[in-house]
Order: structure tokens, then sequence, then C-alpha cells
């Protein structure tokens, strides 16, 4: 039995090579620890959403040079995920060394799109796209991506391209 064409703008997504990946594009690595397996000893699928998020908290540490806790903590900017979309290629094992690369899509007014590659040796495993709104702590409502924050995430989408 064939299966049905998927809809137009619904394309299946492909793994990337990384030599395809921005040659300054900011990129971290990781171990897989028995903390992020299933009894199988494959990466259990909410574990790749908790990596991608300590890799946003490392990007914004290492790379931008803004206090990602701080925001958090001390001017009370939210720094949450409005939506999650992934893509699983191949699964990760116990023990295999991933790099996660930190590509941006997209800055807005209130919000920035990452889209973060994962690979292992020269394969591209999983595809995460984050959309993060900044928002108030205080009101929980959507506010302006903060100045030194927005000049960061531009200076380093431009050093990208």
């Amino acid at each position: 039995m064939e299966r049905p064409p998927l809809p137009k703008g619904r394309e299946r997504p492909m793994p990337l090579h990384p030599r395809y990946l921005p040659d300054d594009a900011w990129t971290t690595k990781r171990n897989v620890r028995f903390s992020d397996c299933d009894p199988a000893g494959i990466v259990y699928t909410p574990r790749y959403i908790d990596m991608a998020n300590g890799v946003i908290e490392d990007f914004f540490i290492d790379r931008l040079r803004i206090d990602y806790h701080a925001l958090i903590q001390k001017d009370r900017v939210g720094l949450g995920y409005k939506s999650v979309d992934t893509d699983f290629f191949k699964p990760a094992f116990m023990g295999d060394r991933l790099n996660f690369t930190v590509v941006m899509e997209h800055i807005g007014r209130t919000s920035v799109i990452f889209v973060i590659h994962c690979v292992r040796e020269l394969e591209e495993i999983m595809r995460c796209r984050l959309v993060m709104v900044t928002t108030s702590l205080n009101t929980n409502n959507a506010i302006n991506i903060p100045p030194d924050l927005k000049d960061a995430l531009i200076a380093y989408r431009d050093s990208c391209r």
C-alpha cells in the first residue's frame, strides 16, 4: 500500500549534514548519561527538550555573555517557550557524545526562534525549534525583548551568515 502524499508545506524533514551549518554558529558538547535514557539505553524523548533548554542556558552565558539566571531571578524576565517542535532522525544511546549547534531563525519584538541541531559524529539525529517569548514575571504578560539581549541576539545572528 502506497503512503499518501504529505500536505503541501508539510514536507518530511530530512537530516542536515553538519557542513551545512553556519561556520560561526555556537556549538556545545554533551555526553548522553544513564539518567537521560529509558531502560533500553535510548535517550528518553522528553529529555531532549530538557537538553535543548540547557543548551539555550549555556548559549546565553557562553556566547551571548548574558546572565540567563539573572534575567529571570533579578530582572524578572521570563524566558519561557510558546512552542517546541522536534524532529527525530536517529536514536541516541547512553554514552554517545552529542554536539548541539544553535542557529537563529527569527528575532521579533517579544519572541525569538532558536533552531538547535543535535549531531552525533557526522549525522544530525535531532532538530529542535524553540519559540521563546519574553514575559514579565510580575504580570505574566509578553514584553519587548530587553535591549541588551536583543542586541546580543542580533550580533550573533549576523555573525553566522
